[in-house]
């Protein structure tokens, strides 16, 4: 453990262990019914319930340098793809789609004290599927370490509950050479391991909220993020005010994630 200058180094005990749960419920919804009628996505299903990981796995989450509360660094593929294969064994971190926007993976130093220390993060990634391929909107979570054991208190990465949280494409025909694309809902997509307690009742002496945190990750995929957004009532005011038109788009879909 080490901290110089309100920078924190992070280091693991490579020689520990950590069992990981993870979950995928059932699709509950899609626009198009291709939950119901793609059987490859109506009996999806996580591939290992649970697994043991060395924590060795973990140190792609790490920092390469020391870093203080609210700076971001790059996280390595490597063992980001391992856990991920527990949901399903084909992951890609390249995304299907070209759009520098929906590739990354991303972590930020949220908060710490002299015990422990919070990485949250937000990991893009699709899985292939049969005759098509899921594009959760975003895997999010956090890694809580204890920095005097060098072990893990706490880790989550799930995807964000939300109306619409998948983006979906089926070769329904296979002699086509384009899928068609829906988009769903699915109440639970998970990796998890440790207490949530744990989490809830730790007391840090050096923190961003968690929604800090997420809007600094957001906003190094985004650049619709970096945009200072007012409401269109406050839009038309501004508008009066400095003499200028206002140019309206319409989208049907959210800027700051893959839902759609």
């Amino acid at each position: 453990m080490k901290t110089v200058k309100n920078k924190i180094t992070l280091n693991l005990d490579e020689n520990a262990e950590i069992a990981v749960q993870g979950c995928i419920a059932p699709i509950e919804h899609t626009l198009s019914n291709f939950h119901v009628e793609w059987d490859a996505l109506a009996n999806l299903r996580v591939t290992e319930p649970e697994k043991q990981y060395p924590t060795s796995v973990f140190r792609s989450f790490l920092p390469p340098k020391p870093v203080s509360v609210g700076e971001c660094w790059k996280i390595e593929k490597t063992g980001v793809m391992e856990l991920l294969r527990q949901l399903n064994p084909n992951p890609n971190l390249g995304m299907h789609m070209e759009s520098g926007d929906s590739r990354g993976l991303w972590g930020c130093l949220r908060a710490y004290n002299d015990q422990f220390a919070d990485i949250a993060f937000r990991i893009h990634a699709e899985f292939k599927l049969e005759d098509g391929w899921l594009t959760p909107s975003q895997f999010a979570g956090n890694l809580i370490i204890d920095r005097l054991k060098g072990n893990i208190a706490f880790f989550e990465m799930s995807v964000p509950a939300g109306t619409v949280n998948l983006d979906i494409g089926w070769k329904e025909d296979k002699e086509a050479s384009y899928s068609i694309t829906d988009a769903g809902f699915c109440s639970q997509m998970e990796l998890r391991a440790g207490a949530r307690d744990i989490a809830q009742n730790i007391e840090f002496s050096t923190s961003i909220t968690q929604e800090a945190a997420e809007r600094v990750l957001a906003e190094r995929f985004y650049k619709s993020e970096q945009i200072n957004w007012v409401s269109a009532y406050q839009a038309v005011e501004i508008a009066a005010a400095e003499v200028k038109l206002i140019h309206v788009i319409s989208i049907d879909g959210p800027l700051a994630d893959e839902s759609c």
